[in-house]
């Protein structure tokens, strides 16, 4: 076989994967309940003009800005912004406390300057198991913040310690992420259809 059939070998056998996650995905009913309920309370914090502070490292950071960039932009139609912030992207804000505090305050520092109560604070780690992302939601649970974690099968410790988990039955890392903007986008549907009363069906350019 061929160097090009190989790789188009390969490109099919990924895209399987990654429709089989989505599949156990969508047969989890643990994780279709725990989306919804997220949803409803992220609904309910952002209509009492609470924000939403979402967090994670590398792919997981990334997950982070899109998801802040649906709510604060829009996902499928014009609307007023709603306030979420994504923590990994002021970077010398990041780096101070990396240096000053050490990198697993990255977070939970700036949750205690920017949360408050009834905020909402989303930490992103496929492994469940980021020291800066459970330090994050740790403070975020003390401070009375609505804490919510996006994780991989097992939900690691992050699991033992926020309201809401949502465990993608995966152990593959890319097949979770893959399945973390899924949920994402998902939510960012939910949360705008429902606060802004619009109920046509979606389509995007």
């Amino acid at each position: 076989m061929s160097e090009r059939n190989n790789f188009e070998h390969r490109v099919s056998e990924l895209i399987e994967e990654s429709i089989a996650a989505k599949q156990s995905l969508l047969r989890s009913t643990a994780v279709i309940s725990t989306v919804a309920e997220v949803s409803h309370i992220l609904i309910d914090g952002l209509e009492e003009g609470k924000k939403a502070l979402l967090f994670g490292n590398g792919g997981s950071a990334a997950d982070a800005q899109h998801i802040a960039a649906e709510l604060v932009g829009r996902f499928a139609f014009d609307r007023p912004p709603l306030p979420a912030l994504a923590l990994s992207v002021n970077s010398s804000c990041v780096t101070a406390i990396g240096n000053d505090y050490g990198f697993d305050q990255i977070f939970s520092r700036q949750i205690e300057a920017l949360g408050h109560a009834g905020d909402t604070a989303i930490g992103i780690s496929t492994s469940g198991n980021s020291a800066n992302v459970l330090n994050g939601l740790l403070v975020a649970k003390k401070m009375g913040l609505r804490t919510v974690a996006l994780a991989g099968r097992t939900g690691g410790e992050l699991k033992n310690v926020v309201d809401y988990c949502i465990c993608v039955p995966s152990d593959e890392t890319p097949r979770i992420q893959e399945c973390h903007i899924l949920i994402g986008h998902i939510i960012s549907e939910l949360v705008e259809r429902k606060i802004f009363n619009e109920a046509r069906h979606i389509s995007r350019s």
